[in-house]
């Protein structure tokens, strides 16, 4: 490329970047008008929500939900129950219930090819992996769940919120 031809490229190019930043500059919004108001610190005390609005606004919407606020001490699927597995028991989880294994080796149960998705480690687990302890696990559908390795000697806790079912080695149901 010759010089002359250099100085008409850069000049073209400086043309180019000029009109692009004026036209960015142009389509900027202008403070106080219609696309961007300015608004004073009395106008948004009086028109945003306060904490006891919000928690109104949210019971009147469970409530013509068929809902109901929860009263403090009741039981709601945000709690977390801790339950005692056996060995030769499996502990079933019920369509979007989640599990935290707190001690004991356990194994991933799976009654099709979809595994169970270990959200701590990102990973899905088919039936038969061992579970790490303290992975949180979420059950998308009902069918899987864990049950003890043949190699745990420890108690099995697990940490449940959802509904599970817990069945003997028989298939017999466990009373909760």
């Amino acid at each position: 490329m010759n010089r002359k031809q250099m100085i008409l490229t850069t000049g073209c190019v400086i043309f180019l970047l000029s009109s692009f930043i004026s036209v960015s500059q142009a389509d900027a919004p202008t403070p106080g008008s219609s696309t961007d108001p300015v608004i004073t610190k009395s106008y948004f005390d009086q028109n945003t929500l306060s904490e006891a609005k919000v928690k109104e606004l949210v019971t009147a919407a469970l409530a013509a939900n068929g809902g109901s606020q929860p009263s403090a001490g009741s039981s709601t699927s945000a709690t977390m129950k801790v339950v005692q597995l056996q060995n030769g028991q499996t502990l079933y989880a019920g369509a979007g219930a989640e599990f935290i294994v707190r001690s004991g080796k356990v194994l991933a149960v799976s009654n099709d090819e979809n595994g169970i998705p270990d959200v701590t480690g990102g990973k899905d687990l088919a039936a038969g992996t061992e579970v790490a302890l303290n992975h949180l696990l979420i059950f998308p559908t009902e069918g899987r769940g864990i049950k003890p390795s043949p190699k745990n000697t420890a108690d099995i806790f697990v940490m449940v919120r959802g509904s599970y079912l817990i069945l003997n080695a028989d298939g017999s149901k466990v009373t909760q």
